[in-house]
């Protein structure tokens, strides 16, 4: 990593404020984010790409803006002449550690639930790349694979807005205990 990536990654690193972390914790709060950092959207347009009510993707957005993790974007005319209120991310969450570190297992795990409604919206042709692998690893070679993928995805995570011409694609990296016998 270059050093002037490196001192970005360094300044925007932090840990997550009480409020953030709840408000990370929901699968749908994550698809919202994903979903306003691809582009500006309105609650309706929200709740219709998302197959929801509006009124309880409503509650997710405030959530999320009232934890400082979504924006109210400048109002729009919409295509029947509306005024419309669209919302956007503030592009903050990539850089908060481990912000579901201290919840409960069903909290830690809405990033996985989230990414797989992501997955299975997509469909399988949307897969690029598959790395499956088992791996017998200490306390500290875990803590160090996670940062060494940690520092590589920093890189391309600081210089994304390089790249907006390109295809977006979705990833997650996770690693798992094996339970006896699998």
């Amino acid at each position: 990593m270059d050093d002037q990536v490196a001192a970005r990654v360094a300044e925007r690193r932090r840990e997550a404020t009480a409020r953030e972390a709840k408000a990370l914790g929901h699968p749908l709060r994550l698809r919202v984010l994903r979903l306003c950092g691809q582009r500006e959207l309105t609650n309706k347009e929200l709740a219709d790409r998302l197959g929801k009510d509006p009124g309880t993707v409503l509650y997710h957005v405030r959530q999320l803006a009232e934890a400082g993790l979504l924006e109210q974007a400048p109002v729009r005319t919409g295509v029947s002449g509306a005024l419309e209120k669209p919302y956007r991310t503030v592009g903050k969450t990539w850089w908060l550690d481990g912000p579901l570190n201290d919840e409960d297992a069903d909290t830690r795990f809405g990033p996985i639930e989230a990414f797989q409604d992501e997955l299975r919206e997509a469909g399988p042709a949307s897969v690029r790349v598959v790395e499956r692998f088992a791996l017998h690893l200490s306390p500290e070679e875990v803590t160090e694979l996670d940062n060494r993928i940690l520092d590589i995805l920093d890189e391309y995570m600081a210089t994304d807005h390089q790249r907006l011409d390109r295809p977006l694609l979705n990833g997650i990296f996770l690693l798992h205990r094996m339970t006896e016998g699998s």
